[in-house]
């Protein structure tokens, strides 16, 4: 009797640890993933809110509540670089990055900063989801430690703003002062075709260009909506002269520490989600959040071929040389696949049209 009883005694010991375990949240507690990024949390106003939005929906769902994904958006966490060291050092797991954040720690990555490097978003699309897309996301992840989820859209093709005149040829933009981010191909394209580049953090820009700090910038039609940019300027041209994805990272150890299951549900979700932000952006470009808005407050020119042929070949030319004296062969390398994974899509997409 007296064994059955300490038996007995024992083991609702144990059941009651177990419980207060349970209950407490101490026991089979969630996998969190911290996930943050630039701009706020609003699925149908900014790219990379939806993006942010169908991952942490498809991976808590999917993986049953194992992985938790926690949202920080707005820049919570701090600036882009500090919020790319806390992926590194696994403060938080997963940050999309602007190509200003990327390049301050993978200097290459400017060479997809080329200009009118892409015909169309088909294009784009294939090159950043294929083979190119893939080789570089593995150097990157060789030289910094971040796993590269996707590339993500910024907002489609950059346009030129600006508060002083039409731009209509590369000779209008003699003098203007625009707003880039810091990334030095960006600089070296305004530089080009004339204009001052001025680098202004992005929480500064809307201030910048209201005071007459800088007159102009260049950024997507939606991210020039979100940011109310036609309350302080006058003209827009349709340059289409730029497509700068997001670079979507990860803490590879981290990453690399899931079990076999959760990896998959993790990539499966990555793609999904980058294909929901450029979804928004092509239905923010056709609706009222669009074009037809900012056009109701701007002024709004497309060049005409010849004009167009005028920017080409000034900042094709000049970003060209910039790319060869800042990243040597190697940058003379990435630029040589770059053109010929986009030679490639070109045919593709060709080819499928017959």
């Amino acid at each position: 009797m007296r064994r059955k009883t300490v038996f007995r005694g024992s083991f609702m010991v144990v059941f009651t640890f177990i419980l207060m375990m349970v209950f407490s949240g101490n026991a089979f507690s969630a996998n969190v993933l911290k996930l943050a990024h630039l701009n706020p949390q609003e699925p149908f106003e900014n790219p990379t809110a939806p993006i942010a939005a169908v991952f942490k929906s498809m991976v808590e769902a999917n993986t049953n509540g194992s992985i938790q994904v926690e949202l920080y958006p707005a820049g919570q966490l701090g600036k882009e670089r500090e919020s790319m060291e806390q992926v590194q050092q696994g403060v938080i797991q997963s940050y999309i990055a602007s190509g200003t954040g990327i390049s301050q720690f993978y200097k290459l990555y400017d060479v997809t900063n080329l200009p009118f490097a892409f015909s169309s978003y088909a294009v784009a699309y294939e090159v950043y989801d294929g083979p190119f897309g893939q080789e570089m996301a593995e150097d990157i992840r060789k030289k910094t430690g971040f796993k590269v989820l996707g590339f993500g859209e910024s907002g489609g093709f950059f346009q030129i703003t600006n508060s002083k005149r039409p731009i209509k040829s590369p000779a209008d933009m003699k003098g203007l002062k625009i707003r880039t981010m810091s990334i030095p191909l960006h600089m070296g394209i305004i530089k080009s075709l004339g204009g001052a580049p001025t680098p202004i953090a992005w929480v500064e820009v809307y201030t910048s260009l209201q005071t007459g700090v800088v007159d102009g910038q260049m950024n997507p039609i939606p991210i020039i909506n979100m940011a109310k940019f036609q309350e302080v300027q006058k003209y827009l041209t349709l340059t289409n002269h730029l497509y700068a994805p997001y670079v979507w990272v990860m803490n590879d150890k981290w990453f690399r520490a899931l079990s076999l299951s959760e990896k998959e549900i993790v990539v499966d979700a990555a793609k999904t989600a980058l294909v929901a932000g450029r979804g928004l952006n092509r239905i923010i470009e056709s609706s009222e959040k669009g074009l037809p808005a900012i056009a109701k407050k701007m002024e709004v020119y497309t060049p005409n071929a010849d004009e167009l042929a005028q920017f080409k070949k000034l900042a094709i030319a000049g970003a060209k040389k910039l790319i060869s004296e800042k990243l040597g062969d190697e940058g003379e390398m990435w630029i040589n696949k770059f053109l010929t994974a986009i030679a490639k899509a070109e045919k593709n997409i060709k080819a499928q049209a017959k």
